[in-house]
């Protein structure tokens, strides 16, 4: 017998059906044509702290945004609240903000707090972060808005995809060439932008790119 449609089981599903599809909370909104906040956790619950259920249009829009049929909508409700077991949150920064001081430490491990979450299905590095990327830099592989999935722990090899910092504030995605005495190479993804060398001194971390939303 199908679980009761419960209001927690209904947002459950919804923010898993954001993270199936790569997006934040608020990009799964935007995805459907909706106020960013419409789905925010704030807006679950009235100022009297009854139930807000999400609105039959809402959810047709998100279902046409992200390809999801109603019968995969309604797998994820009858998941919805064993949701967590399988996922956890993850920051989620913007490429204009990971350039800025305060967000990651010298080991480039997200620290702080002022940042967006999103659900992703759990992966051994608890220091994963996403990135959203912004720009024309890192096309046709990344384009604006899609979100990349960073592990600072893993182990990274000549030809992984990758994020570098530099010492001057940049945040790069790039693909790590060859890794010679005293200079590290970074091919560039779009055939527009040249191979950056960095010197190792000026190269703060590397991290390296583990999943990204198409």
């Amino acid at each position: 017998m199908p679980r009761q449609m419960t209001h927690a089981r209904i947002w459950a599903a919804i923010d898993k059906l954001a993270a199936h599809r790569g997006l934040s909370i608020s990009g799964l909104a935007r995805a459907a044509g909706l106020d960013p906040t419409s789905f925010n956790k704030s807006k679950r619950f009235t100022p009297a702290g009854r139930p807000r259920w999400p609105g039959t249009e809402s959810l047709s829009r998100v279902l046409e945004a992200t390809g999801a049929g109603l019968d995969e909508f309604l797998t994820l409700v009858e998941d919805g609240e064993t949701a967590g077991e399988h996922t956890h949150r993850v920051p989620l920064i913007g490429f204009a903000q990971a350039g800025l001081g305060g967000f990651f430490d010298d080991a480039g491990f997200p620290v702080g707090g002022s940042w967006e979450e999103i659900a992703f299905p759990a992966i051994a590095d608890p220091n994963a972060y996403a990135l959203e990327i912004s720009g024309d830099s890192m096309e046709p592989v990344y384009r604006a808005g899609d979100i990349i999935i960073v592990s600072p722990n893993a182990s990274i090899r000549r030809g992984d995809r990758v994020v570098a910092k530099t010492a001057d504030g940049q945040v790069l995605a790039k693909a790590l060439g060859r890794r010679m005495q005293g200079e590290i190479e970074l091919l560039s993804l779009n055939p527009a932008y040249e191979t950056i060398r960095v010197p190792a001194r000026e190269l703060i971390w590397l991290a390296r790119i583990l999943w990204a939303s198409q």
